[in-house]
């Protein structure tokens, strides 16, 4: 019988292809290309953490106006001209104008139910104005916290109060050692205990943590401006700096 030489080489050629794929599997690994997919980790996975106790340097205020009226016109009037206050008190008392950034803004019906028509009507329209102020002094936070509430009156809302640190990133260099030895530290006592040799990094990874603190939150909403503030008192306290890595050591 004769055998066409053209269709034997390609009967070998696929027989061949599982052989080479089983062979691969045996050994833990297949390879597919240039693309290692191994079956198992190895190495040992520990994190490290650095922790720095700091006082913030900056305040981060939410303050705004709402006003409610009949007419958009006439809440939107009311609103600009006490925002205007407000902002000018900013100023006034030492806040940057790069340093206040408007957060919200929004033009809203008011609405309550008719009895006699059964559905909503509209009663008058509320605008909120709401701001932003970074405070790079925070010695004087109550200080411009006082003079927003008396150029806002009535329509004052203080949202929160948050305290920062402003360049975290002085501090991130000694985390880092911080962390690193923690790291290690951990991998050496689970190498000793599973009774290998601990080898170099293989992986690292960082996560950094800047909480802000909040300290405060109350607003003015339907409350009197009374006739004479109260100096209003803020303290920053502390905070702390967080850095986490994440390390994989080889196993010698």
């Amino acid at each position: 019988m004769k055998i066409n030489k053209k269709w034997f080489l390609v009967a070998v050629l696929a027989l061949a292809v599982p052989v080479v794929a089983l062979c691969g599997c045996a050994g833990g690994t297949t390879t597919v290309g240039s693309v290692n997919v191994t079956n198992q980790q190895t190495g040992i996975w520990v994190s490290g953490e650095g922790k720095v106790t700091v006082t913030p340097d900056i305040a981060l205020l939410s303050l705004g106006i709402e006003s409610q009226q009949s007419t958009v016109a006439g809440a939107q009037a009311e609103a600009n001209a006490a925002m205007d206050e407000v902002m000018a008190a900013l100023l006034a008392n030492g806040v940057a104008e790069k340093d206040i950034q408007t957060q919200y803004f929004s033009i809203r019906q008011v609405t309550r139910w008719d009895d006699s028509k059964q559905e909503e009507v509209v009663i008058g329209y509320r605008v909120t104005n709401t701001v932003n102020a970074k405070i790079r002094t925070v010695d004087a936070v109550g200080t411009i916290i006082d003079a927003a509430a008396t150029a806002g009156g009535d329509l004052t809302r203080i949202n929160s109060i948050s305290f920062s640190v402003d360049d975290p990133t002085t501090y991130y260099e000694e985390l880092r050692t911080d962390a690193m030895a923690d790291a290690k530290a951990k991998a050496e006592q689970l190498a000793g205990l599973a009774g290998v040799s601990l080898g170099k990094p293989t992986f690292v990874s960082e996560g950094i943590q800047v909480p802000s603190s909040s300290n405060l939150r109350y607003d003015y909403a339907g409350v009197p401006a009374p006739t004479v503030m109260e100096s209003t008192s803020i303290s920053a306290g502390e905070m702390e700096i967080t850095l986490s890595v994440q390390v994989t050591y080889a196993i010698n």
